[in-house]
């Protein structure tokens, strides 16, 4: 499966942690890249490009002037399209039709500020974690996991990764090794 994420609505300062954040999760539970919308963000590319040098793997990501023709690109080329809302179906209903559509290739659309209409109407699914305020990178989250049936979390980070850091798990302390 192959898993793309559109941020919405980047804005300086406000969303700069958050909108890493969203890039940082994306990552780690296997997207394959992310691209953002809203005000160009130098600083935020870099400390993507950062990330993935020094902890590896392939993990492009592009700015969009225009989430809309960007969402009708990924549309035109196959993709099945999600938007994460606290206003769609609760992703335990969803998650059965998203399967059955059987895509291999997927857009989560991840907002930021207000979300204009268009991208509900766009969508193929509009989704909710929960329909209660909460956290748009706790829905990537949870949104990743539930589409990749938890073998996002199974996958052997330093044969997929290949960084030049690497974390050794341990029961109490921290442990980051040179590769």
């Amino acid at each position: 499966m192959e898993i793309h994420v559109l941020r919405l609505g980047h804005r300086l300062p406000r969303d700069e942690r958050i909108t890493t954040h969203v890039a940082l999760v994306a990552r780690a539970f296997g997207a394959d890249e992310i691209t953002y919308a809203g005000q160009k963000d130098g600083s935020f590319e870099d400390s993507v490009k950062r990330i993935t040098e020094n902890w590896g793997g392939k993990f492009p990501v592009s700015y969009s002037k225009s989430p809309v023709s960007t969402i009708k690109k990924y549309k035109k080329e196959g993709c099945t399209v999600i938007h994460l809302t606290m206003y769609g179906i609760p992703v335990p209903e969803a998650e059965s039709k998203i399967k059955s559509g059987n895509k291999e290739k997927i857009l989560i659309v991840v907002g930021a500020e207000r979300v204009p209409m268009e991208i509900y109407e766009l969508a193929d699914f509009n989704i909710a974690v929960t329909n209660q305020p909460h956290s748009e990178v706790a829905a990537l989250a949870i949104t990743l996991d539930r589409l990749q049936k938890g073998k996002e979390l199974k996958r052997n980070f330093n044969e997929k990764f290949r960084g030049k850091l690497k974390i050794r798990p341990n029961k109490k302390g921290k442990t980051v090794e040179k590769s």
